[in-house]
């Protein structure tokens, strides 16, 4: 759907599409660095090309209201912006309410609403950050309608990631707001997430590419597991620190953690532990790689960032894990690993171009062998954050 075709819809709903602005915000993926973000750790995201675009325009009354055009069936969702609270009913649209009710909380107070129209091109449920995207997206609207210039990037994605923690009840870490806001073409963002210093760090892939593989499949896991693997860590991380000076997991290299390992009682949590710890180290070291254009080296450990897990946080799922196995079987792909919040969603590979047809026929052929289901393949790009167009 194009801007123009947006403001044109926008038109039909809203009565006309005089004085309306537009806006874009990415979705992204994450390199390596999985599931440490909420445990002090370090995460290596970048933008991409793809996102949620919105065209929006200020009201003089205190309505809010939205309307998707990737999810019609909803309507128009209206609300005050006087009495904001989360309900079922609203759907997808919790997610941009979420945000003018955290804005509201942190101080930033207006009494007239504004209408919203949004259209995505990031693939529903497929872990690449659809949630985050639109509620970047709603911070940059708010800003440019109300004038909050003083709100930064980073400001706005710290406020989607207090809106999804406590508006709609999903305890992520701050990495996906955060991709999506500071991101810049094509850069990723190695991002301590203990303190939130960052660099940018060039991907320069001069004769390969970044592929996302959709599994199809979302398990609906995802939010409860999700949860859960964070208090997992929190009990294991307790535990540490009764023999070990430590404010996150984040904080142990691999040899502390094997010495101190066994004063976590819980087998399980053990695991998780090991994850948030290794992959830690593992992200630093990609990085380091990446910086001496070690591709290859940077590939071996996205591999072992997926092994870790499917194995220690059971996070990945039998369609991933057979989307990863095709793919480290294509002489040209350099890595491969699950993505995102796991049970489903997609794989990310980097794969030299001239694997890219060997790649893409060897993951359709043999995922709809094994799995039944046809995946869907994106040759993608690193983009920047979100922005007013």
């Amino acid at each position: 759907m194009t801007i123009e075709e947006m403001k044109a819809r926008f038109a039909e709903l809203f009565g006309d599409a005089e004085g309306v602005q537009s806006y874009f915000s990415p979705g992204r993926v994450n390199l390596i660095g999985e599931h440490t973000d909420y445990n002090g750790g370090h995460v290596f995201p970048c933008a991409l090309t793809i996102g949620t675009y919105a065209v929006a325009r200020k009201r003089t009354d205190d309505k809010l209201r939205f309307y998707s055009a990737n999810v019609e069936k909803y309507g128009i969702v209206e609300c005050s912006v006087k009495d904001i609270k989360y309900n079922d009913k609203y759907g997808w649209a919790n997610y941009p309410i979420g945000v003018v009710w955290a804005l509201q909380k942190k101080g930033h107070l207006f009494d007239t609403g504004f209408d919203m129209l949004i259209w995505g091109d990031i693939p529903n449920g497929s872990g690449l950050s659809s949630s985050a995207s639109l509620e970047v997206l709603t911070g940059v609207v708010v800003r440019d309608l109300f004038g909050f210039n003083g709100l930064t990037n980073q400001d706005l994605a710290l406020t989607g990631q207090y809106s999804e923690n406590n508006f709609n009840g999903m305890n992520c870490g701050i990495m996906d707001q955060f991709a999506v806001a500071m991101g810049k073409k094509d850069n990723a963002i190695f991002l301590d997430t203990a303190d939130l210093s960052y660099e940018y760090a060039p991907v320069k892939l001069p004769d390969a590419k970044i592929v996302i593989v959709n599994s199809k499949v979302k398990h609906s896991l995802v939010d409860s597991e999700y949860n859960k693997r964070r208090e997992e860590c929190a009990h294991a991380l307790k535990q540490l620190q009764t023999v070990v000076n430590i404010n996150a997991l984040g904080d142990l290299d691999e040899a502390t953690f094997e010495k101190h390992a066994s004063v976590i009682t819980d087998e399980t949590e053990r695991k998780r532990a090991k994850h948030a710890v290794y992959e830690n180290q593992r992200t630093i070291r990609a990085v380091a790689e990446l910086k001496k254009n070690h591709i290859e080296e940077f590939g071996k450990l996205m591999n072992a960032s997926h092994v870790s897990l499917r194995d220690d946080y059971a996070t990945s799922c039998e369609e991933c894990d057979v989307l990863a196995e095709l793919a480290w079987s294509v002489p040209g792909c350099l890595g491969s690993r699950i993505t995102g919040g796991g049970f489903g969603g997609c794989t990310v590979s980097i794969v030299k171009d001239e694997a890219l047809d060997a790649f893409k026929e060897t993951i359709t052929k043999g995922y709809e062998e094994k799995v039944g289901k046809t995946p869907e393949i994106y040759v993608v790009e690193i983009g920047d954050g979100a922005r007013k167009l």
